[in-house]
């Protein structure tokens, strides 16, 4: 299964932002970064978190907007997307820190869901 990067690309802990561009829901056809140790044992609340922060930073520059203006929005998507996650598609963000296919498409329903701008 071709893994796709999505929603909780962000490090933490201030480490570079490998995923600002297409933090969430972004289909890319390149190659995608090496795995992200630092996901490796992230809780659900945490892998959240990341997407928020994500959805945040993408969001404000698609829409040009403040990222305050889109907190809401990208609130409904992070907790949407990852509690619809199944423990595969959980183990699999910690596994490579990106989302996989069938977690994809569930973040895409919750861009348009949560009134957001694909970013594709």
């Amino acid at each position: 299964m071709m893994m796709r990067r999505m929603g909780a690309v962000v490090l933490a802990g201030g480490l570079s932002v490998l995923a600002s561009v297409s933090a969430y829901a972004a289909s890319s056809s390149t190659a995608l970064p090496p795995p992200d140790p630092t996901a490796k044992n992230l809780s659900p609340y945490m892998i959240q978190l990341r997407a928020f922060d994500a959805c945040l930073i993408t969001q404000s520059r698609l829409m040009n907007t403040t990222r305050e203006a889109v907190h809401s929005p990208c609130s409904c998507y992070a907790k949407g997307t990852v509690n619809s996650m199944t423990k595969d598609e959980i183990q699999a963000f910690r596994d490579t820190g990106y989302f996989n296919d069938s977690a994809r498409e569930k973040g895409l329903r919750f861009v348009d869901q949560c009134k957001l701008t694909r970013p594709f």
